[in-house]
């Protein structure tokens, strides 16, 4: 049996079912569907089928397809009581219908006079199956699609053929991924499959999608978290399971310092900020939220996209089919030529770019418009507009922050069509602020950064991909402004204040001066820092303090150098194992480690081993299975189940020179015999090859445990580092990635911060080295209570060096001991940060513009 699409019978809000007064529909012991909110007074057929029940009250009517499904249609909720009054049938009992025939007619104010609601019930009744897609929380026309119900036993998308010569398999794995199953991860699963022969479907909440297609994988709203099922069958079902695992299981790469955990929205930023939409008048402020940090004075540059001009009707489904078909290779070959020069999440955005125009569901929805006589840009609109409908129902507000990237897909499609360039951007003026109710991230990726100073926008949220980019390019914004800013008018004066989230509007010549005059001021302390930074960290009473880099690569090793790091207080060597489909050899992690060493010019280079498992898995080498990937096989846990990879490893960090730069510092240490365990094959790796000059040999402390036996650590271990993020997590039992608990996710709690007291004491005691490379250590906030605890060295992300050593020169040891002692009496996390900013406030000190303001764990 093939999938059921409906269209929508009536105009009007389509709402879940759970919204309907009535127990039946709402405890779906009919069936299942959604409810719409007529605004019309006629019914049209969802479907084709033969009308089976139209009783002789006329309030309700039941298609049965060919296929056998049921669709049951009741207008209104008590409406039988009418006895047929204010209904018209227009068809007959067992009459059958095409898709669109008007069914009956209804005096709509009579029924929002007499009727309990109007609410109109779309069911599938007596039937096994789940759906695909589903059409609600919004507003829907007759005519569009509106459900997709597939029967049980069917794939997402109906075919079969090629499933059933293969015996089908599932899985249900908890999807990893911060930010659930967006844009990106859905273009990465599809990609992931494609040359498997294999049907693979995703299940979730009771909906399914395709794998294949990313536009059906988003339209399930699976979050952060939460679990699928993936089920396939065909030859290569097995291996499609595992590669699709891969990418759900997988940690999404962090914009910045990976070791830093997910920052956790301001409070300021969780609702829309209330705007009047009244006419703005000079020194009116409106508020917004952050999408990318920064300050910026300029002048407003509006952007007013107009609407396409599209006919509906087609010219033949040969000649729109063939349009289609040139207009979507065009922006291919365009966005293909702007991957060869992108990186970073540009390179990403275009990705998912790439795998949208290639969607298997766009592309049969665009043709079945073409099919239906419709012109290739009006059937590439509403294919692109019914899944934007859908991605907005899932009441998901990332889901719906994705949809830009589909409605980006429909204007660049629908310019090829009209033989139009996409608008350059090279006519916006110096330090222009852009103004603009939405921007989509390939008008982002046209405009000349040179030129522009800010992006104020009415509409977006702050994880969506414009917000991504402007904070990857550094350019301040901020989004959800509201309608007042569409009233800003051209060449208006603004001052972008994008760390609190404030716009300026035409705020007097005085205001402006002063804004330049601390753009100016900022600027100039980041070149002072910048060079300070090249300086040895001292305290201002003389105290030495080392603040190193957290590194992932040669580029990141010399960005440390430039930004004046004293060396490497963590490399993670995953970035030699990830992303690729076999381990890397003794050889090439020993060609890759000397790199960084020479780029560090004989500074300290602290390389830890290994460290997946749990959210850093890899392909080439499957773990066990586990029910809690976090709390199994990761660390040095898996480098002693895989002693082969640990001792090439090994080797390959022996070897690195000159022989006294480089130390070893090992992941997840839990009791002292891991410790053992590797040391004996560390000496045994030095014996094989030939080096007789010993190495230092460190411990992670990320768990409770480690912390509580850090003294009997200290006593076999050369240094410690303290992994503040896994140390949080673990301590307080919070998931870093967990959405809803990453606000209370801190480091400074008082049980984590008593924890590190104990660690830097051990060490002490025993003239170890005790040094934080978590996420704490370029906390403007934190960093002076570590001091204060024992900790002397700092290791952080490149950019955030110059300002935490700018901030560690105005402090002394004395004042840091004091605020440590007291952080330690303190009841809450929030109760320590209060302190912090009082003695902040008593010193005069402020959060170098280098450190992370915010950072957590």
């Amino acid at each position: 049996m093939s999938a059921l699409v409906l269209v929508s019978p009536l105009a009007g809000w389509s709402a879940p079912l759970e919204e309907v007064p009535d127990p039946v529909f709402a405890g779906r012991m009919l069936g299942d569907g959604v409810a719409i909110d007529p605004l019309g007074s006629t019914l049209y057929a969802p479907c084709e089928g033969e009308v089976v029940l139209l009783p002789e009250t006329r309030h309700a009517i039941t298609l049965r397809t060919a296929e056998g499904l049921e669709v049951l249609m009741h207008l209104g909720i008590d409406t039988v009581g009418l006895g047929g009054e204010g209904f018209e049938a227009l068809v007959a009992l067992g009459q059958p219908v095409r898709t669109g025939d008007a069914l009956i007619r209804f005096d709509l104010d009579l029924l929002a006079r007499r009727a309990r609601s109007l609410l109109t019930p779309i069911l599938v009744i007596g039937a096994q199956g789940t759906w695909a897609r589903r059409v609600q929380g919004c507003a829907v026309s007759v005519g569009e699609a509106l459900m997709e119900w597939v029967p049980a036993g069917a794939l997402a998308d109906g075919v079969t053929a090629r499933a059933n010569a293969g015996e089908a398999r599932g899985r249900t794995v908890r999807v990893a991924l911060e930010h659930g199953i967006h844009a990106r991860p859905a273009a990465q699963v599809a990609a992931a499959i494609k040359g498997f022969q294999a049907e693979v479907s995703l299940h979730a909440a009771g909906r399914q999608a395709n794998a294949r297609s990313p536009v059906a994988l988003m339209t399930l709203g699976v979050r952060g978290g939460g679990q699928v099922e993936i089920r396939a069958a065909g030859p290569d079902a097995a291996a499609a399971i595992e590669a699709v695992e891969a990418v759900l299981a997988a940690a999404e790469p962090a914009t910045a310092d990976s070791d830093t955990p997910p920052r956790a929205p301001r409070s300021d930023q969780t609702l829309p900020p209330r705007v009047q939409p009244e006419p703005l008048c000079s020194g009116a402020v409106l508020r917004g939220v952050v999408a990318s940090r920064g300050f910026a004075v300029g002048r407003a540059a509006v952007l007013r996209p107009r609407e396409i001009a599209l006919e509906e009707a087609g010219a033949g489904c040969e000649h729109e089919t063939r349009e289609l078909d040139r207009a979507q290779a065009l922006v291919r070959a365009a966005l293909e030529q702007a991957r060869s020069g992108a990186a970073g999440p540009a390179a990403e955005v275009i990705e998912a770019h790439l795998a949208l125009l290639a969607d298997p569901y766009l592309q049969t929805q665009a043709l079945s418009w073409i099919g239906r006589g419709k012109s290739a840009g009006y059937a590439w609109r509403a294919a692109i507009r019914e899944s934007v409908a859908a991605l907005r129902a899932l009441g998901d507000a990332r889901m719906a922050e994705r949809a830009d990237d589909l409605n980006d897909l429909e204007r660049q499609v629908l310019l090829a069509l009209a033989g139009e360039p996409v608008p350059a951007a090279s006519a916006l003026p110096p330090g222009s602020i852009l103004i603009a109710r939405e921007l989509l991230p390939s008008q982002l990726v046209g405009l000349d950064a040179e030129r522009l100073a800010g992006i104020c926008l009415a509409a977006g949220g702050a994880t969506s991909h414009v917000s991504i980019l402007a904070a990857a390019a550094g350019i301040p914004a901020l989004v959800a402004l509201g309608p007042a800013v569409s009233e800003i008018v051209e060449d208006t004066a603004l001052i972008l204040d994008a760390e609190v989230g404030e716009l300026h509007v035409d705020p007097g010549e005085p205001r402006v001066e002063a804004a330049r005059a601390r753009t100016m001021r900022n600027a100039e302390r980041r070149a002072r820092e910048r060079q300070a930074a090249q300086r040895e960290c001292r305290m201002a009473d003389g105290t030495r303090i080392e603040v190193l880099a957290n590194l992932g690569s040669l580029a990141d090793a010399e960005a440390a150098m430039r930004n004046g790091a004293e060396g490497c207080g963590l490399l993670r060597t995953e970035f030699l194992f990830l992303e690729r489909r076999d381990a890397p050899s003794e050889s090439e992690q020993r060609d890759e480690y000397q790199r960084i060493a020479r780029a560090l010019a004989s500074k300290p280079l602290t390389i830890r081993t290994l460290d997946i498992g749990g959210d850093k898995p890899i392909d080439y080498l499957p773990l066990p299975r586990e029910e809690n990937p976090a709390l199994g096989l990761r660390g040095v846990r898996t480098s002693l189940w895989r002693e082969d990879l640990l001792d090439e490893q090994l080797r390959a960090v022996l070897a690195v020179e000159p022989a006294g730069q480089c130390r070893i510092l090992l992941p997840m240490i839990t009791d002292v015999m891991e410790l053992r365990a590797v040391r004996a094959r560390l000496l045994e790796a030095s014996r094989q090859v030939g080096r007789t000059a010993p190495i230092e040999l460190g411990v992670m402390i990320e768990t409770p445990a480690s912390a509580l036996i850090a003294a009997v650590l200290a006593r076999e271990a050369e240094f410690f580092s303290i992994g503040t993020n896994d140390l949080t997590q673990y301590t307080l039992a919070m998931d870093r990635g967990h959405p809803q608990l990453a606000a209370r996710l801190d480091g400074l709690h008082p049980a984590v911060l008593t924890l590190i007291a104990r660690t830097a004491e051990a060490a002490h005691a025993h003239g170890r080295g005790v040094a934080v490379c978590g996420g704490l250590a370029a906390d403007p906030a934190a960093a002076p209570i570590l001091i204060g605890l024992g900790v002397r060295e700092l290791s952080c992300a490149p950019a955030a060096i110059p300002g935490v050593k700018a901030l560690i020169g105005e402090l002394t040891l004395e004042h840091c001991k004091r605020w440590a002692r007291e952080a330690l009496e303190q009841e809450s996390a929030e109760a320590v940060r209060g302190l912090s900013a009082a003695q902040a406030g008593k010193t005069g000190e402020s959060a170098p513009s280098g450190a992370c303001a915010s950072a957590r764990g």
